[in-house]
């Protein structure tokens, strides 16, 4: 398997152009939340109000996951080596679960707040000026947030995602102050502990919504259909595939997308022209879609003469429920072995269906063994 495509200091090509925008964004994120740190303090010291303090504190950890953010982007920026051959991107996943973290971690605090506003409401005081301070945060936060999603949505970056989530949430929870301030001002009406707990409940479904994307890619997740089809599509535009068997992909961070492709090829090829299909079809997969593959294959029958058998076989998988679908049959007539692979629904018990699938083609065609590969459905 060859090095894959790179660019700048033997990075994946476009790799650095998105690091650079990430760090901009990730910039901008972090001056707009010092320059709110600064004006709630100096408010909330001119004030004397605490909690336009603690919210400016609030706002510096908002820095900091932007922080996190460019450290965790440069870490997942290194070159591979021996360590790490397949390099260091998901690094970049992890600050994604730091920063859900700073997400659950704000929601829990305000519940907890928020429950004891509940049982013991006090009688909360908002003068114009923190009324002043609430609707600049609001403005401040949607606009942050909106940057964060331009930059997350244009490099695919999760951990800006992930922050602009925080500042979309943050500017939630000060819409919900502004709320119960109005109240109390214009009516009397204390409903502090009540909002402050149907936000904070949302905050912390928003941090959980971000731990499980973050943590998606790092445990391991479905293939994405789209790219599935594109690369099945790509290699059956080479006349020698005749079938695209499998396709396993398996992410290593953002531009870092290794795999396997198995193509069914004309059992007459010589091993000469199936050395430059495959390493054409690897090349054409790293250039058009930045995956690293190992490309394989599996024999397809140049005559019809077990054309019969295989329709035999798409009538026994079509009464087997957990048969998703099969593929790479072929049959050896001289040893008499039947080959071919059965893509299995998870909740199946993929050896007894491989089993009641073979008894059915034995009783049909005595005296064939049957080589079958049982595979999952990887796909999204």
């Amino acid at each position: 398997m060859g090095a894959m495509g790179t660019g700048e200091a033997g990075r994946p090509d476009g790799a650095a152009e998105r690091e650079r925008e990430i760090v901009k964004g990730s910039a901008i994120g972090i001056a707009g939340n010092l320059v709110l740190v600064a004006f709630k303090l100096v408010v909330g010291f001119a004030s004397h109000s605490i909690a336009i303090v603690l919210d400016g504190v609030n706002n510096a950890t908002d820095a900091l996951s932007s922080v996190v953010t460019i450290v965790g982007t440069k870490l997942a920026g290194r070159r591979p080596d021996a360590r790490h051959p397949f390099g260091y991107g998901r690094v970049e996943y992890l600050t994604s679960v730091v920063i859900a973290v700073i997400i659950l971690a704000a929601g829990l605090m305000s519940l907890k707040e928020s429950v004891v506003k509940v049982v013991h409401p006090g009688v909360p005081s908002y003068s114009a000026v923190t009324i002043v301070v609430i609707v600049v945060a609001i403005l401040a936060k949607v606009a942050l947030g909106l940057c964060f999603k331009h930059y997350g949505d244009k490099t695919r970056c999760e951990a800006l995602v992930a922050s602009g989530v925080d500042s979309n949430y943050d500017a939630v929870l000060s819409a919900g102050t502004l709320m119960v301030a109005l109240a109390q001002n214009l009516w009397g009406v204390n409903i502090d502990g009540v909002v402050g707990l149907a936000i904070s409940l949302v905050v912390c479904k928003a941090g959980i919504d971000v731990l499980r994307d973050a943590l998606g890619p790092i445990i391991g997740q479905p293939e994405d259909k789209g790219l599935v089809s594109a690369i099945e599509q790509y290699s059956l535009s080479f006349p020698e595939v005749e079938a695209v068997c499998d396709i396993v992909l398996d992410d290593f961070g953002p531009h870092r997308t290794l795999g396997l492709v198995r193509v069914a090829v004309p059992d007459d090829l010589t091993a000469r022209q199936v050395g430059v299909v495959t390493r054409r079809i690897a090349e054409g997969l790293q250039r058009k879609f930045g995956v690293l593959a190992m490309v394989g294959i599996c024999a397809e029958n140049t005559t019809d003469e077990f054309a019969p058998m295989e329709a035999t076989l798409a009538q026994v998988v079509a009464q087997e429920p957990a048969v998703l679908r099969s593929h790479g049959f072929y049959v050896d007539g001289q040893a008499k072995v039947c080959y071919f692979d059965l893509v299995v629904d998870f909740e199946a018990d993929g050896e007894a269906v491989e089993q009641a699938v073979v008894g059915a083609m034995g009783e049909r065609f005595p005296g064939y063994a049957f080589n079958v590969q049982v595979d999952a459905d990887y796909e999204r």
